[in-house]
């Protein structure tokens, strides 16, 4: 995928939205920030530390990646915590 391309792509898309199925089968509309937990020590993050995601943003690859005080992040170091109420 090309710059132009991508571009296109995100004229749809929302940096601070995310669509997340819940362990329940439901699709869920989280607004940032919303808060995660790290899987795997990456950098400066420990895991078990709690974050707030402050963007979702993609690649030029289309991989996803989150924006935690100011620092990009690849979603798959993280698990998202839903709000049970």
């Amino acid at each position: 995928m090309n710059e132009e391309e991508l571009a296109e792509l995100l004229k749809y898309s929302n940096p601070k939205e995310l669509y997340v199925v819940a362990w329940n089968n439901v699709l869920e509309l989280l607004f940032c920030p919303f808060e995660v937990v790290v899987l795997h020590e990456i950098g400066a993050l420990k895991k078990g530390e709690r974050l707030e995601v402050e963007a979702v943003k993609v690649t030029i690859e289309l991989k996803t990646v989150y924006e935690i005080s100011g620092q990009l992040y690849y979603y798959n170091y993280f698990d998202i915590i839903i709000d049970e109420n």
